[in-house]
């Protein structure tokens, strides 16, 4: 048997408001009902003790008393003070309790039930006392003659009278509670209904459990997830998104234009229509981003995650350059086998001697600036990517050249400066360096590598236009190119790389009129200090064409 489902939080809130607003609106009908019953009692206290003292000091009443019938004149007189609206009898009466005036004739001449003794002894009381005409409120006063009491004057309400006054107020009373308790049910309905709109009829245990669930999921997705409220202010922020932004912890609330992101990230985050797998680089990352607005009547702000794509992108990288090797050893081989042909070519002709010497001094010349290379870069990946580089300048018509005074050891580079970082650096200094040297009058780049005072220096210049003055910040950013669209992201990434191993990157003018970066990698304490290289300059007996090796790396 299918159990019912729980009623929903609105629900349960308007029962309970419900049941709330009732409760109150009894509980002050009760209490104004024991209230006004002791107001009544009072104001009839006060009304019978003022009748009965006005009557004791009426001349006509004394008058009357001395009379030889003072039933005659105080009987009309005690009839007419009695009504509607006022007290129920007026009795006048001997000092010994002899009734004179009876709202009922035929008790006239009877004893006065109550206590009178006080008044005789010219006091006035006032009790509650079952009489003639059933529960009374009354007041006996006495009525004076100079300085003796010659008669009494007792006034007085039936509980009765009281109890019907008391009922039309509770009436009234219970009307306007009433309407209360159906003006409060309403205002509850229509809250209520809003709450159940907002809530999508969910119970309290539902939202319980949907806001477990929504912890754990935020906390364990990797990528990072950023709400944004109307105003684009973080609402809410995963841990991934803390890493990948750089954010403090008490981000909640601040703004997305205060964070210190870069501008391109922060227009992203700021947009209103949708973004889809935009690419943005922060100092330290490159990250892939799409927005999305929260669909609602109202301006509800947007949803943004975001995905590292910096392994990613070092990776396609890595690829590029190395198909750009593949392609290169391919032309290489294509090359060996024209020199080859020409050595057997040769020897056919019996020219054997010249043969020799053809094939020795290819050989020579490779192995010389093989040597050369290896012998100034002992760290092994920046001599296989100088190596490679070569190749892909001699196929696009470059020279590329490692300035004699060029020195690094291996093991110098510390554990936390990683080799991928090293490629992304030098790789894309030389890659661009080769766009800008193609064509022009010497087509040259000139490498210089050393160490110096705890720091890696790694110089590329090129013999190309330069770099305009107004544009030596615009470089670095992202999609900066004068090679049209679809470039413009690898000197982004060589300063996002030099930025995240702690170092510096500069812009020059080269000895050869183009431009010239200067990179500082920090080393650490265990660096062995050697000559820094002097500023990349032109070849000729100062450094060396390094051999055609090697691959191609995207820019």
């Amino acid at each position: 048997m299918r159990l019912p489902r729980p009623r929903s939080l609105a629900g349960q809130l308007f029962a309970m408001q419900a049941v709330l607003v009732a409760a109150i609106v009894a509980g002050c009908a009760v209490f104004a009902y024991l209230t006004d019953h002791a107001q009544a009692e009072e104001t009839a206290r006060r009304q019978v003790t003022a009748t009965a003292t006005a009557v004791a000091r009426s001349p006509a009443v004394l008058t009357a008393v001395r009379s030889d019938h003072p039933t005659t004149a105080l009987q009309p007189y005690a009839d007419a003070l009695t009504g509607e609206g006022g007290v129920t009898f007026v009795v006048i009466m001997a000092p010994d309790g002899r009734r004179w005036t009876h709202p009922e004739p035929d008790r006239i001449g009877g004893r006065y039930l109550g206590h009178i003794d006080g008044a005789r002894r010219g006091g006035t009381v006032t009790e509650t006392y079952e009489g003639t005409l059933g529960p009374s409120v009354r007041t006996v006063t006495p009525v004076w003659d100079r300085d003796r009491v010659v008669a009494l004057v007792s006034a007085g309400i039936t509980i009765d009278r009281i109890s019907e006054q008391v009922r039309r107020q509770v009436t009234a009373l219970l009307g306007f509670a009433a309407g209360a308790l159906a003006l409060g049910a309403v205002g509850t309905y229509v809250v209520n209904a809003r709450l159940r709109r907002h809530t999508h009829g969910m119970n309290a245990a539902e939202l319980s459990r949907m806001h477990d669930y929504h912890q754990a999921a935020l906390h364990a997705v990797r990528e990072g997830l950023l709400m944004l409220d109307g105003h684009r202010r973080i609402a809410l922020v995963n841990d991934g998104a803390r890493e990948l932004l750089g954010l403090p912890p008490d981000a909640v609330g601040t703004p997305v234009a205060e964070l210190g992101l870069p501008p391109s990230l922060t227009d992203a985050l700021l947009a209103t229509e949708p973004r889809e797998d935009e690419l943005h680089l922060t100092a330290d990352r490159v990250l892939v981003v799409s927005t999305r607005p929260v669909v609602g009547g109202e301006r509800r702000g947007a949803v943004v995650t975001l995905r590292d794509h910096t392994e990613l992108q070092a990776l396609s990288g890595e690829l590029d350059s190395e198909r750009g090797f593949t392609q290169a050893l391919r032309a290489q081989a294509h090359e060996a086998a024209n020199r080859l042909h020409t050595v057997v070519s040769l020897i056919e002709l019996g020219r054997v001697e010249e043969a020799v010497e053809f094939a020795t001094a290819e050989l020579e010349l490779a192995q010389a600036l093989t040597d050369r290379v290896v012998d100034a870069v002992g760290e092994p990946v920046l001599a296989a990517l100088l190596l490679g580089k070569s190749a892909q300048a001699s196929e696009r018509g470059v020279e590329l050249v490692l300035t004699g005074d060029s020195r690094v050891d291996d093991g110098v580079l510390p554990p936390g400066l990683a080799a991928r970082d090293l490629v992304t650096v030098l790789g894309n200094l030389v890659d661009n360096a080769v766009d800008a040297a193609q064509g022009s009058a010497g087509s040259r780049v000139t490498v210089a590598l050393g160490t110096a005072g705890g720091e890696l220096l790694l110089r590329v210049a090129d013999s190309g236009p330069g770099v305009p003055t107004g544009d030596a910040e615009s470089v670095f950013e992202r999609g900066w190119s004068t090679r049209g669209p679809g470039r413009g992201i690898g000197l982004a990434l060589v300063r996002q790389a030099v930025h995240r191993a702690g170092g510096r990157i500069d812009l020059g003018r080269g000895p050869d009129g183009g431009a010239e970066f200067t990179v500082r990698l920090p080393l650490g304490p265990t660096a062995a200090p050697a000559p820094a290289p002097a500023p990349a300059r032109a070849a000729g007996g100062a450094g060396a064409a390094l051999p055609v090796a090697g691959g191609e790396a995207a820019s």
